[in-house]
């Protein structure tokens, strides 16, 4: 069952010597398919907060295949235990699939929406996903689009594309060519470690 979270929201700090928790929710991206679960992204940000000190526990809770849609129906049992920041990589399967852009928004919206009602205390972060360009141009456009509409409605900061510097580098992609290898992972790892990382000194007590 979620808990009603503390008075005062997103501004009440942590208690002095918690481990705050941080939750990924996401797609096969994030869950590290093909991948040993210590070489998926969450992981080495784990391994980069342990070392500069900071005290996270950084939550793994992506799933393979989910679309925004899915994510919005798993929020609230994802979040059944207190978090400090939630860390949104949706949408990717929708680009996958040609879901309208449109949907896609307002399946966000509503998922941040959620996520306020289940745990007021956390502060989110929205990861800007694309799409592949085999729907066209004005699709993939449209769909980069959404998460700044996004961000913008719901007032929640847009961190970098999640495979920037891995997405159409064979090298650093697994055989599949969606899914980033070992040295891929690092490179999302250093993507999101530099936005999470001032977010995580706003409340993980050193």
């Amino acid at each position: 069952m979620a808990a009603s979270g503390a008075p005062g929201g997103e501004n009440t700090p942590p208690v002095a010597g918690t481990v705050a928790r941080v939750v990924m929710l996401g797609t096969s991206l994030t869950a590290g398919l093909g991948l040993d679960p210590e070489r998926a992204y969450p992981a080495l940000l784990q391994a980069k907060a342990d070392s500069a000190g900071l005290k996270v526990r950084i939550v793994n809770a992506g799933l393979s295949g989910e679309t925004s849609a899915g994510a919005l129906r798993r929020a609230a049992w994802v979040l059944d235990q207190p978090a400090s920041l939630v860390v949104l990589e949706v949408g990717a399967n929708d680009g996958l699939r040609g879901v309208d852009p449109d949907t896609t928004y307002a399946n966000i919206v509503k998922l941040v929406e959620a996520v306020r009602r289940t745990r007021p205390e956390a502060k989110l972060a929205l990861v800007q996903m694309e799409a592949p360009p085999n729907f066209g141009k004005d699709y993939t456009t449209r769909f980069r689009a959404t998460y700044v509409r996004a961000a913008v409605a719901t007032g929640v900061p847009l961190w970098p594309f999640l495979l920037d510097r891995v997405a159409g580098v064979s090298r650093l992609n697994q055989g599949d060519g969606i899914h980033p290898n070992e040295e891929g992972s690092k490179v999302v790892a250093a993507t999101v470690w530099a936005a999470m990382e001032p977010a995580l000194r706003a409340f993980a007590n050193p």
